[in-house]
């Protein structure tokens, strides 16, 4: 846990003031506590992670449950209504700004998005459904995606338009 918080203080440049910091903490602490075997104090750790977490939301507007799946230098760099759902998973180096949401589509399909490699979330975009995000994609801000987007490319709008990153440099 503690080797894993140091990572996630190198990738908010040592900011501990960070709020997507002290989520990222709670989230590892919360992770942490599954390995602990004896059941009662698992118990007693969940109580107090459950608490952090509310704590941690309310204060920040950040909602990252231990059951997502991240990857290494995973960053959230503004904080205010991020949302992710538990059913989410994460690749290496993702960024994620404010006002965003990750989930389901609807109640009655609990999938989430995969989302891959080096994918760059814009403000307010919102990733919903049984997707997956292929590795080197820049989502828009406020764009809408409820469809796979494959790698190196772009989504921008409502809802999203995807296109190439070599036909954006055309």
């Amino acid at each position: 846990m503690f080797k894993n918080i140091r990572e996630d203080l190198k990738t908010y440049n040592g900011n501990y003031g960070a709020q997507g910091f002290w989520a990222m903490i709670v989230f590892r602490f919360g992770k942490w506590r599954y390995s602990i075997k004896n059941t009662i104090i698992r118990k007693i750790f969940s109580l107090l992670y459950k608490i952090m977490y509310k704590f941690v939301q309310i204060l920040t507007g950040i909602e990252l449950p231990c059951e997502v799946n991240i990857g290494d230098n995973f960053r959230i760099d503004h904080f205010g209504s991020v949302i992710i759902s538990g059913f989410a998973s994460f690749g290496d180096n993702c960024t994620l700004r404010n006002n965003v949401t990750i989930g389901l589509k609807n109640l009655n399909d609990p999938g989430a998005p995969d989302i891959g490699n080096n994918v760059d979330v814009g403000s307010g975009a919102m990733i919903l459904g049984n997707i997956t995000i292929g590795n080197n994609v820049n989502i828009g801000a406020n764009a809408v995606v409820m469809k796979d987007i494959p790698d190196n490319c772009i989504a921008v709008g409502i809802p999203a338009e995807i296109k190439r990153i070599e036909e954006k440099l055309r």
